[in-house]
């Protein structure tokens, strides 16, 4: 039997997704929980193979309870339940330790079906948010591939100031920083506007995020 863990703050909500599971034969709800810290309890005092937790939930939330799971019960699978747009969010619980998200709208086939593929390991993905995580993965590196052409012809020392001023130092930090004259930072770093078509530091700084230039820090 694959034992099952219900975690979601809406009492309905889990009851519905009781009446579910209990239609197949091979799964059974062992557990309920109205927050993140009981599922988290839930899941180290019990044998839980799969854990369907909510992402907006009391105490602690989907993510915090997901980190705490693959922490204290790494043998349960945990999938996170989502309401459509919440792509941010279940990027950090797969980060966290997640194998997979579900929509709330899933049919009963299909629930019961990723209950049985996350119990054997293998990642339970919905379609429609792989494609809003895909596409905003792929529109973040077009922006940094866009913004490391822009830099390319940028000297190293005026590399050095674009990473510092992105930093939010200011033109006398900055001097002090790589000890050069104030005016030879405000020199360099009008040279850097122009170079990189910025109006202004704040949309150099932006740049330089885009970047990746302070992805080292």
């Amino acid at each position: 039997m694959i034992r099952v863990l219900i975690a979601d703050d809406e009492a309905l909500m889990r009851v519905g997704i009781r009446l579910i599971l209990e239609n197949a034969e091979d799964i059974e709800v062992v557990a309920e929980a109205g927050d993140g810290r009981e599922a988290a309890a839930a899941c180290r005092s019990q044998q839980i193979d799969v854990a369907l937790l909510d992402l907006q939930m009391p105490v602690a939330d989907g993510v915090t309870a997901a980190e705490d799971i693959s922490r204290l019960s790494p043998r349960t699978c945990v999938v996170m339940l989502t309401a459509f747009g919440e792509e941010t969010s279940v990027a950090r619980a797969l980060r966290a330790g997640a194998s997979g998200y579900l929509l709330k709208d899933t049919g009963p086939a299909e629930l019961i079906h990723a209950v049985r593929l996350a119990a054997k390991g293998e990642p339970v993905l919905a379609p429609r948010i792989t494609r809003g995580l895909l596409d905003r993965h792929v529109r973040s590196e077009q922006r940094a591939e866009a913004a490391r052409r822009r830099i390319d012809e940028l000297t190293p020392a005026e590399r050095d100031i674009l990473r510092l001023l992105g930093t939010g130092l200011s033109n006398a930090e900055i001097a002090d920083h790589l000890r050069l004259s104030a005016g030879t930072v405000k020199a360099h770093i009008s040279r850097i506007l122009t170079r990189t078509g910025c109006a202004n530091r704040v949309q150099a700084a932006v740049l330089a995020h885009d970047a990746g230039m302070l992805d080292d820090r």
